[in-house]
């Protein structure tokens, strides 16, 4: 793998890490893709593509507060927190373990002339965190809905 590969795929990492706040969950799969316009126009596009699936944007947080005290300084760094209240609600109030990934996020890293968009596939909750849970369906939902927003994020970036 090339050097800057490396570094790509460790500040990938880090910002995961920092972002989807994984210490005791063992993301198994992540779903990823890149699109080739800056981050501001990328996070408009999403936000878009997020409420054209049914869901609220409920917030973009800057990480970058985080991540400048492990030496980074760009500014290229977001999380998109969105999904529905009451589903969000009504799986806190029944899985309190669950509160820290609620609700659903996807990480913005801008890269270059590039933009990857990487979030933890919903399934990964239930197998890791609920094996025995009866709402696995909001899941599979999730993670539908999180793959067609991202599809219409990888149609979009063929035209910059």
């Amino acid at each position: 793998m090339k050097r800057s590969g490396q570094r790509t795929l460790l500040r990938l990492s880090l910002f995961l890490a920092s972002i989807l706040a994984v210490q005791s969950l063992q993301a198994d799969s992540l779903i990823m893709v890149r699109t080739h316009h800056p981050l501001a126009t990328t996070l408009e596009k999403l936000k878009q593509a997020i409420r054209e699936q049914g869901y609220s944007v409920a917030r973009v947080d800057m990480v970058n507060i985080g991540l400048l005290g492990m030496g980074y300084t760009s500014s290229s760094y977001r999380a998109v927190f969105f999904g529905k209240g009451d589903e969000i609600n009504r799986l806190a109030g029944k899985y309190p373990q669950l509160v820290p990934y609620l609700p659903p996020r996807i990480a913005v890293f801008s890269e270059g002339n590039s933009t990857l968009l990487v979030t933890i596939e919903p399934s990964t909750y239930y197998r890791e965190l609920l094996p025995d849970a009866e709402e696995t369906g909001i899941f599979r939902n999730w993670e539908r809905d999180i793959v067609a927003i991202l599809s219409r994020m990888t149609q979009w970036a063929g035209k910059p």
